[in-house]
């Protein structure tokens, strides 16, 4: 701990990704990307965009893209925010929304950067309980407070949402931001994109690290109503006017404009984690009902956290959480269909000498 350190950022207990090692080559389902590249038209749209224009500083409004996600998304520009990645966006929701007078809501078991943007807010968290399903109980989230955050589908637990018990949430909360994070939801589920025309409270949060394979490039979108995104506007342009460079601009419009190749790569996604879920729940392992590209998954007679570093010791890397309720189970990300089967191939191995 410096001396030169601010009181705030003595209390902060920063948020801890994923590994991402360099000792050697592993097959990495541990910080859920995608296993398949970027559309090649991304990839041809931000090569293009390496030239002499760098010198310039990119579009702080982010106009082509804007443009390009108001299109795709059915929506108005004034609808749409973007932001360098959906953690900047969600840093910022957390400014412009909550009021660190009032608790905001979340599960007690959900993606953790949320206690690090309320300790850093001075915000009160109040975790409400996932059942023993791990399900969010929509009923539990009303009364007084200053506003509701989620993941859909949930992270770690990969369940979803229906879009019935969104539109619940976001109508027995008139008066509180209701704000839906949906990093995985091109992987199985129902985007509550269609309701932010019907409801001034309702904020929804993607990515293009998940379901479009640019994790590198950082980039991430709201969409809102307009008084939500004038909001986050008003927040960014208080910390930085250029949040995406000209390279991710271009290669962001042209990931959200290859719809053909979204939808390929996702469906295959979709495809390997079902199989997947199968072949584990084979070996005796109980696989919660994923709409993500991870499965999260428990063995009634093995350890976790042991099955975690034999596998690395395999040279094959999944998340664990040391935390309540949580930790028997594994995160394993989708890979492709070679290294999901070497997964399996592994765990059935060591589920059999365990056994034996």
């Amino acid at each position: 701990m410096s001396k030169f350190w601010s009181p705030l950022v003595r209390e902060l207990e920063p948020y801890v990704p994923g590994e991402q090692p360099k000792d050697k080559k592993y097959i990495k389902l541990n910080t859920n990307e995608n296993p398949y590249p970027p559309s090649p038209k991304a990839i041809e749209a931000m090569k293009q965009a390496i030239n002499e224009d760098l010198r310039l500083y990119p579009d702080p409004n982010s106009s082509d893209l804007l443009n390009a996600l108001a299109r795709a998304y059915h929506l108005q520009p004034n609808q749409v925010f973007v932001g360098n990645g959906s953690d900047e966006v969600l840093a910022f929701t957390f400014a412009t929304f909550f009021d660190p007078a009032k608790e905001v809501l979340f599960p007690d078991i959900t993606y953790s950067f949320y206690k690090v943007y309320a300790n850093f807010y001075g915000i009160t968290p109040r975790l409400i309980p996932l059942d023993d399903d791990f399900k969010i109980d929509v009923a539990a989230y009303k009364g007084e407070h200053g506003g509701i955050i989620m993941p859909n589908p949930n992270a770690p637990t990969a369940n979803v949402l229906p879009l019935s018990d969104i539109r619940k949430l976001v109508e027995q909360n008139p008066n509180q931001v209701v704000v839906i994070d949906e990093a995985y939801i091109d992987f199985g589920a129902e985007s509550a994109t269609s309701l932010v025309s019907e409801y001034d409270n309702l904020l929804v949060i993607h990515t293009l690290s998940k379901s479009r394979s640019l994790a590198g490039i950082r980039v991430g979108f709201a969409f809102g109503s307009p008084e939500l995104i004038d909001g986050l506007n008003r927040t960014k342009n208080s910390f930085n006017s250029y949040t995406i460079d000209r390279v991710a601009l271009a290669g962001a419009v042209a990931a959200i404009e290859d719809v053909d190749y979204f939808n390929e790569t996702r469906q295959k996604v979709i495809a390997t984690r079902e199989r997947v879920s199968a072949e584990l729940q084979k070996l005796g392992f109980k696989c919660t009902q994923s709409a993500a590209n991870f499965v999260f998954v428990t063995h009634p007679e093995h350890d976790a956290n042991l099955l975690l570093k034999q596998l690395r010791e395999q040279g094959i890397l999944v998340r664990y959480f040391a935390a309540p309720r949580i930790n028997q189970y594994l995160r394993i990300s989708i890979g492709t269909d070679e290294e999901m089967d070497l997964l399996v191939a592994a765990l059935a191995k060591l589920v059999s000498i365990h056994s034996t």
